[in-house]
């Protein structure tokens, strides 16, 4: 993924809404995904491919990537799969998704 945006095959924002494609086909069957953030990845995707146009380079750059409900992410409900936090949404990213998001991960 990394080479094909930085060899310009196609950009963050179509990598992203691939997988988003993909998690609204088929995440019926598998129930792997508890929150899915569409508008944040797509404005995420559109910010990373700004900077890679920009010249920036990061390891996860445009990356699509899902992270574990677990993990706070400032705005995004966050139940750690638990009825008890069902509607929590943090006022706060936990630290390894402000890491993420400053590499230029695309959250999705």
């Amino acid at each position: 993924m990394r080479e094909g945006l930085r060899n310009k095959e196609f950009s963050s924002r179509e990598l992203t809404a691939h997988y988003l494609e993909r998690i609204e086909k088929l995440d019926s069957q598998f129930n792997s995904f508890i929150t899915v953030s569409t508008e944040r990845a797509l404005a995420e995707a559109d910010n990373a491919d700004q900077r890679i146009a920009r010249g920036e380079n990061s390891a996860l750059l445009g990356i699509p990537v899902a992270q574990k409900d677990i993990f706070c992410t400032k705005g995004v409900r966050s139940s750690c799969g638990s009825k008890m936090l069902d509607n929590f949404v943090p006022p706060y990213d936990a630290t390894v998704i402000e890491k993420m998001s400053q590499s230029g991960a695309v959250m999705l």
